[in-house]
């Protein structure tokens, strides 16, 4: 969300009643204590669901009593901010933790507005093991009828698992029963049954493999193999997986049921060329193509197994020059992404729970909890950066896939430390990616000799970098030291008798290092002329809000 978008949010936020319980201010003037956070975290989220609300918002900088702002110090370093998502995962159910944390720069001083998904269906959100809701605008614990309302969303029947009356046999496609067969076959081989399977007939075996019930075609089968005419039985819901080219060319197609045959579809029209990879102290590239087929499989396999057609959406992929792009309706289901990066999870629950069992009979997932991580996997074993998961909008997750080296310098590392463990490479992912990571965690990396950089903004060492021939790059990414910037703006204020910051942040820009963002160049500016001025070498010899820099050594401008 833009600035202008999130002073709007807020403004709406600020205009809701009292009674609205899935929203809370908080004056939070320099801190706030992380227990009551945790507290308001699970509140809050047990509130949404209850009120049928997409999210809730805990909102840090504003005066609960009359909704004015008066801005908040909480966590002003972006890292530490960042860092809180990762603190409150610890210790909720299913490590649930903020969408998203944004900070606003109202004209009244600093808000922080922290985005809380609803509960999702079936599962109370609690903090160290304890439910809370909100009476009015207390923070209380959660009541009984309120955790059973929760708890009972859970026995609601499953989308997937509904049968069609008027579907038929007919409406099934032969191929797509064909591949279903085979596949069964191929996942059961080493089962009692597995010489019975080509003997069964096709209504024997769609219920053996759990597609249908009782002989009764279900929402899953239609999904999977049904006719793509027949995906009328399953109005309202959008059974369609729609492809998009974006860039300098443009093309899209729309892609129905059976699923289990169309995605095959969907994978042809993506372009998926060979690439290669200069490999460090070897004669002969590597070659890979842009994407792995089996993980664009996966990607697409788990949009359809988790996708909430309840929503009425299709599935979008987009493919741009350098990515593959996966959307699907509906928010993560069960537990936190970092759950499954590690495989250090597996679902307890799923939304089509008979789809995604469905699903794995005819051996398109498995629902341990794996692919995600194989996901990963499959990625650093070819050098690439790893897949993204976008989980801020909860109505949404999407997952994209890049196609392109982001970092040479993280690409060679790879190359170079083939048993670096999956942790390790997750977070030089988000160093190449210039995203914060914990303090700590940092400190670890730089000790390992992967990382060098100030913190937070840190790039990959030297010995990798000239182990690529990337010198140039890594001299980019370092810079030089404050006294080399000093000596510039010194020397151009000499010569120029004065300059706006405008000027000397001109004067800089391309000499700053290229691990800084735009706006961090513009700080990096402001506090070397701090540190002048304070020093006594330059001083202002205009206003407060239209500074203008000379040296010391100047005449003042009204002849003092």
């Amino acid at each position: 969300m833009t600035e202008d978008d999130l002073l709007r949010l807020l403004d709406q936020l600020r205009a809701l009643p009292n009674e609205s319980e899935w929203v809370e201010f908080k004056e939070a003037k320099t801190s706030f204590d992380s227990n009551t956070l945790g507290k308001y975290v699970s509140a809050l989220a047990n509130e949404a669901n209850l009120k049928q609300q997409g999210c809730a918002w805990l909102v840090f900088g504003v005066r609960d009593k009359d909704r004015a702002v008066i801005g908040t110090r909480f966590r002003q370093n972006p890292t530490d901010l960042a860092h809180l998502k990762h603190e409150v995962a610890e210790q909720t159910t299913s490590g649930l933790t903020f969408v998203d944390i944004f900070v606003v720069q109202h004209p009244d001083g600093r808000v922080v507005m922290f985005q809380i998904p609803s509960a999702p269906q079936g599962m109370p959100i609690a903090w160290k093991g304890h439910w809370y809701g909100r009476d009015g605008e207390s923070l209380v614990p959660l009541a009984l009828h309120e955790l059973d309302a929760i708890r009972a969303q859970a026995r609601e029947q499953d989308w997937s698992a509904e049968t069609c009356p008027s579907a038929r046999f007919t409406d099934l496609d032969p191929a797509a029963i064909a591949a279903a067969r085979a596949n069964f076959r191929a996942k059961n081989q080493d089962k009692a049954f597995a010489g019975e399977i080509d003997t069964w007939s096709d209504a024997t075996f769609l219920d053996r493999s759990k597609l249908t019930v009782d002989g009764k075609i279900t929402r899953a089968a239609l999904l999977l193999l049904g006719r793509g005419e027949a995906a009328h039985h399953l109005q309202p819901a959008v059974a369609q997986i729609t492809w998009r080219l974006e860039g300098e060319e443009r093309a899209y197609e729309h892609f129905g049921p059976p699923f289990l045959l169309s995605v095959n579809d969907v994978y042809a029209r993506i372009r998926n060329t060979n690439q290669k990879f200069d490999v460090p102290r070897q004669l002969v590239p590597l070659e890979f193509p842009k994407y792995e087929k089996w993980v664009v499989l996966e990607a697409l396999h788990n949009a359809i197994a988790h996708q909430d057609y309840t929503r009425q959406a299709r599935i979008i992929v987009t493919e741009t020059l350098d990515r593959l792009s996966f959307e699907s309706a509906g928010g993560f289901f069960e537990g936190s992404l970092a759950d499954y990066t590690l495989g250090q999870r597996t679902p307890l629950r799923y939304r089509n729970r008979f789809l995604a069992n469905a699903m794995v009979n005819v051996n398109m997932i498995d629902t341990m909890g794996y692919g995600i991580q194989r996901m990963f996997v499959q990625e650093r074993n070819r050098y690439h950066p790893l897949p993204d998961f976008d989980l801020t909008d909860p109505d949404k997750v999407v997952v994209t896939i890049h196609g392109k080296v982001i970092d040479p310098n993280y690409t060679a590392l790879l190359m170079e430390h083939h048993d670096l463990p999956l942790k390790t490479v997750i977070l030089l992912d988000s160093v190449q990616k210039r995203r914060p990571i914990a303090r700590e965690r940092a400190a670890s990396l730089r000790r390992q000799g992967l990382v060098e950089g100030r913190f937070p903004n840190l790039f990959v060492s030297a010995d990798v970098a000239s182990a690529v021939g990337d010198r140039a790059q890594y001299i980019r990414n370092r810079a030089f030291d404050d006294r080399h910037y000093k000596g510039l703006v010194a020397s151009y204020l000499e010569r120029y008798h004065g300059a706006t910051r405008t000027e000397l942040e001109g004067l800089l820009a391309d000499k700053l290092s290229d691990v800084l963002s735009d706006a961090q160049k513009r700080n990096k500016v402001r506090n070397l002329l701090q540190s002048m001025a304070a020093a006594g070498t330059i001083r202002n010899d205009g206003s407060r809000r239209y500074p203008r820099w000379v040296l010391c050594s100047e005449k003042k401008s009204n002849g003092q």
